[in-house]
């Protein structure tokens, strides 16, 4: 019996800095980690920007916190011989989008936009859009008077002024900061079914969904949920991004543009 190849030897250079927090950033993680030419091959660093109190780390070594800006992240990504970033944040976590595109062009290191398709509205939606999260408070009055406000608990203070509406939150940790004093707090953690966002919708009585434009599968059964209830759907746009960076809208699409297959192979 022949034996088996031995896992190929890492490429000292070959050093993957993934910007996470997001299911695509973490998928990115395991498809690397999953295959033993893969994990041989790729070092990978995971940043995750440290919001959540208790995170599911992903395979791989990880940081947590801010770089410091573009200079701070040119620095790291020099000083710890990274030779390919991969921009996997949220959509609307513009901010590091635009420090990764910098420090791209400071350091020569090519960058990746890993970013997952927005949502579209289909037959039987009543979609409203803002601009943005202030808005979006200014026209959610017009549209009901018990939101289900699923933007980010970072983003609060932007509906603390709305007294006259009640409100839902689920997040992971409480809220901090201003908040509308009509508050009621759920703290979970997704991914959440459709069946459990139809109950939870019924329960409270909402008559007005208010979202970002997050995109992917893993948080569109709200949507569902809302159409099928008739209610009305408030959505923020997604902000402006650099322009510069390669675009991927898949891990699969990443792991080519990194060097390996779509079965996470080299």
């Amino acid at each position: 019996m022949s034996a088996e190849p031995a896992p190929a030897v890492r490429e000292p250079g070959r050093h993957v800095l993934i910007l996470g927090g997001t299911t695509e950033a973490r998928r990115l993680a395991e498809a690397l980690a999953r295959d033993p030419w893969c994990a041989a091959a790729y070092r990978v660093t995971n940043s995750l920007a440290g919001r959540v109190g208790s995170p599911v780390l992903p395979p791989g070594e990880t940081r947590i916190g801010g770089f410091g800006g573009v200079e701070g992240l040119a620095g790291w990504i020099t000083a710890h011989g990274v030779t390919h970033v991969v921009d996997a944040t949220h959509p609307f976590a513009e901010r590091m989008s635009f420090h990764a595109a910098g420090a791209a062009a400071l350091t020569g290191v090519p960058v990746l936009a890993l970013r997952r398709p927005g949502w579209s509205p289909g037959p039987g939606d009543a979609w409203t859009f803002a601009d943005d999260l202030a808005g979006a408070a200014a026209v959610l009055p017009s549209l009901g008077g018990r939101a289900f406000l699923t933007t980010g608990r970072t983003g609060l203070h932007s509906f603390a002024h709305l007294t006259d509406l009640w409100f839902l939150v689920r997040s992971v940790d409480p809220p901090e900061g201003p908040v509308p004093p009509r508050l009621e707090t759920v703290l979970a953690r997704g991914p959440f079914g459709l069946e459990q966002e139809r109950e939870l919708m019924a329960r409270h009585r909402i008559d007005v969904l208010v979202t970002k434009d997050s995109g992917g599968d893993a948080t569109a059964p709200k949507l569902t949920a809302a159409r099928e209830a008739g209610i009305p759907v408030l959505v923020v746009r997604r902000p402006p991004v650099p322009e510069g960076p390669a675009r991927a809208e898949s891990v699969e699409t990443a792991l080519h543009w990194l060097g390996a297959g779509a079965d996470g192979t080299l």
